[in-house]
């Protein structure tokens, strides 16, 4: 389930399918496709296969790579949101002047983080991209100030999920809306947890039980 948060609060919530419907939150430039140029060579694709193919493991090098693995390795494969999101959500007030909340995201080294309202409400997110329209960065000073509020630069209204939304729709709204991170909020619309593209890439790279379809 995911839902909208601007300023004036809870704007929408349904399913993906009826998000997919709404105008993009964050729009994003197109890619452009690459141009061939010059002449390609064109190899045997069979050639090119077995190339690219590593020879089958032996049962020896097998049992060695198992017997490397850690014990606990195995449990339930990965669902929901709750189980791959940052409890621990690092925000910024919509009131902060955008020279803290850049200060904010350095020292804690993140790239984005949600914005709340004077009652901790979630009313939008602001990245790294947002608040460099405001100022300039020289060696790591900020300088070049202008005089702007979180308000005036986040992203709003902001998509959410809640904690049992499937990681693989989170991806999606992550794809479809240009997003690097969606907040996980609870039904009374309480921020509970940040999923970001890192913590999915990493849920794929180190979590083997990661259920990818079902």
């Amino acid at each position: 389930m995911f839902s909208l948060y601007g300023i004036s609060g809870p704007i929408f919530q349904g399913t993906l399918e009826t998000l997919s419907r709404l105008p993009p939150v964050s729009p994003g430039r197109p890619v452009m496709a690459a141009r061939r140029i010059g002449d390609q060579i064109e190899r045997n694709p069979e050639k090119v296969a077995a190339e690219a193919t590593p020879p089958f493991p032996g049962k020896q090098a097998v049992d060695a790579y198992r017997a490397m693995l850690p014990e606990n390795l195995e449990r339930g494969p990965l669902y929901h949101a709750n189980q791959i999101m940052q409890p621990e959500v690092i925000s910024v007030s919509a009131d902060d002047d955008v020279a803290h909340a850049w200060r904010m995201l350095v020292e804690h080294r993140i790239h984005q983080a949600p914005v709340l309202d004077a009652g901790q409400h979630l009313v939008g997110i602001v990245s790294e991209r947002n608040l460099l329209t405001t100022l300039n960065v020289d060696q790591g000073q900020v300088r070049d100030v202008l005089g702007k509020r979180v308000s005036d630069v986040m992203t709003t209204p902001v998509v959410a999920a809640t904690p049992l939304t499937d990681i693989r729709r989170i991806a999606r709204v992550m794809l479809e809306r240009n997003v690097d991170g969606v907040p996980i909020v609870s039904d009374s619309g309480a921020l509970l947890g940040f999923v970001s593209r890192s913590d999915i890439l990493n849920a794929v790279v180190t979590d083997p039980p990661l259920s990818m379809w079902r």
